[in-house]
């Protein structure tokens, strides 16, 4: 076994796991509330260490197979830092000053229904004068109930998110809080939901009217990593292609001797 293909050819698979992150970040870098993904490595003697130390196994170490040297993916992990505000406006389009996110009754294509949770409130009133996102589905309120308004009056939302008409409140946009994102995962649709284990928090973020905040995404950034990702893979390429021809002349010219 020639060990340098092992580890140039993890190296690779490596690489291109941090393009397609970072090129996902720049497909969104234009996309209200995204938040940006990163990608970890791991050395293989870190992945050795934690399976002979795994304590489902028993109090003898597992046989982990044979030996595979070079770089292991990691997992990839998402920053939630806040985003820019932009000014738009409009009543209904509505940024999060603080830790929150917005409860979304989301319809899936078979019928069902679920709550999904996200940073775009980019909002609109349908024609029944419910609340809803550019795709339609339902913003919910502080007790987990569609909000629905008048179409012909005109509205008001203060920073505790309570929408006013005609002078008086009429309902409440609904956010919540997590006590740990790490139990949050991306659904699509720039929506979040949560997995086993996960605990709400109250929100402390504040509603204000009039702005959307912007993707955390920042493309000089994240360009000068792809540059750096990409020399990186073609490193390893070349390793693969120099052992190649190293081995072309040790059977072909040295075994001919």
């Amino acid at each position: 076994m020639v060990k340098g293909l092992y580890a140039a050819y993890t190296g690779m698979l490596n690489q291109q796991n941090k393009m397609d992150v970072i090129s996902n970040n720049l497909a969104n870098a234009a996309t209200t509330g995204y938040k940006k993904e990163g990608s970890t490595s791991q050395a293989f003697d870190t992945v050795l260490a934690y399976k002979i130390k795994d304590q489902t196994v028993g109090v003898r170490a597992q046989n982990i197979g044979t030996m595979n040297l070079g770089v292991k993916i990691g997992e990839n992990y998402t920053d939630y830092t806040q985003g820019a505000f932009r000014d738009t406006g409009n009543t209904y389009d509505l940024a999060i000053s603080g830790n929150g996110f917005f409860c979304i009754q989301f319809a899936n294509k078979s019928g069902g229904t679920s709550t999904k949770y996200t940073r775009d409130g980019s909002f609109t009133l349908n024609v029944d004068g419910y609340l809803v996102t550019k795709d339609g589905d339902y913003v919910l309120d502080e007790n987990g109930r569609r909000i629905r308004l008048d179409n012909l009056a005109t509205a008001s939302i203060d920073r505790n998110g309570t929408i006013f008409q005609n002078n008086r409140a009429v309902a409440t946009i609904g956010l919540q809080d997590f006590e740990d994102y790490n139990y949050l995962e991306h659904y699509g649709e720039n929506y979040y939901q949560p997995v086993k284990g996960y605990e709400f928090k109250d929100a402390d973020g504040q509603i204000v009217e009039g702005y959307l905040e912007a993707s955390n995404v920042q493309v000089v950034s994240e360009m000068v990593e792809l540059i750096s990702v990409t020399r990186a893979y073609e490193s390893n390429q070349k390793v693969i292609q120099t052992i190649d021809g190293t081995l072309d002349k040790a059977v072909n010219q040295l075994g001919s001797v």
